[in-house]
C-alpha cells in the first residue's frame, strides 16, 4: 500500500480545493480517487480538506485529523447525502487480540495505533452526526481485494 502521487482529475469541476494538488498516499486511496472522479452520482469531493480536532489517549493532547475524503452524491433515491470515507486495511479498524505473555514492540504498536485510530473515528462520527453526514471507513474488502 505505501506509494503516494498526484491523481489527475478528468472531472477537475467535481473536486473541491485545488485540483491540480489532489495527493494520494496508498494505491488504495488512488482507486478511490478514481471512483469519486468517475462515478455520475459524485456530485462534489475534496481529499483531506475537512480538520477534525480529537483527544489522543496516548498523551492526552488535541490532535487533528485530516479524514481521507469528503463526498457529496446523490443515493438511490436521488436524495442529496454527505460521506465522510477513511481509507484503511481492515486489520486497523479491528482492536488487536490480547497477547499473552511479555508484550512486543509489535503489538504495542498495534494498541497504541487502535487507541489513536479509535480516538479519530469517534470525533468524526459525531462531526458528521452534527451535520446529518455518514461516516465509512473503507478498507481492501470494500475495494474488492483480496489477500
Amino acid at each position: 500500500m505505501a506509494y503516494k502521487g498526484v491523481f489527475r482529475a478528468r472531472n477537475p469541476n467535481k473536486y473541491k480545493g485545488d485540483a491540480q494538488n489532489i495527493i494520494y498516499r496508498s494505491r488504495w486511496e488512488l482507486m478511490v480517487m478514481q471512483k469519486l472522479d468517475s462515478h455520475p452520482d459524485v456530485l462534489e469531493w475534496a481529499s483531506e480538506e475537512i480538520i477534525i480536532r480529537y483527544r489522543s489517549p496516548i498523551d492526552g493532547k488535541v490532535h487533528r485529523y485530516f479524514p481521507d475524503f469528503w463526498v457529496k452524491k446523490k443515493d438511490r433515491s436521488g436524495t442529496i447525502v454527505h460521506d465522510l470515507i477513511e481509507v484503511k486495511p481492515f486489520k486497523q479498524t479491528q482492536p488487536p487480540t490480547v497477547m499473552e505473555g511479555k508484550p512486543t514492540r509489535r503489538y504495542l504498536n498495534e494498541v497504541m495505533t487502535w487507541g489513536i485510530n479509535s480516538a479519530k473515528w469517534k470525533a468524526a462520527k459525531e462531526y458528521c452526526a452534527d451535520r446529518g453526514w455518514n461516516f465509512v471507513i473503507i478498507t481492501e474488502k470494500e475495494l474488492g481485494l483480496q489477500f
